[in-house]
């Protein structure tokens, strides 16, 4: 796991963060990861996943049409490109 250094934290703002993790019943540590995870990566956000399934349900995408594509895909490698 990474780790990461805050350098030139404000007293007010670590008292605060201290305040913060005693409320929630956690280090002062763990509530600065779960402050961190909660802005980087909100319950919120748009999962690829679920937006590609979603898109192919809304313009009638079935299993069949999956199969015929996935028949049709080219396997061969790319070949390289000449300059010559």
């Amino acid at each position: 796991m990474a780790m990461l250094t805050v350098r030139n934290l404000p007293d007010d703002v670590h008292r605060a963060l201290r305040g913060r993790a005693a409320q929630h019943g956690r280090s002062t540590e763990a509530e600065v990861r779960e402050i961190l995870a909660a802005a980087v990566k909100p319950e919120s956000r748009l999962l690829m996943g679920d937006a590609l399934s979603a898109l192919g349900r809304k313009i009638g995408l079935t299993n069949e049409d999956v199969d015929i594509l996935q028949q049709s895909k080219d396997t061969k490698p790319a070949k390289a490109m000449s300059f010559k």
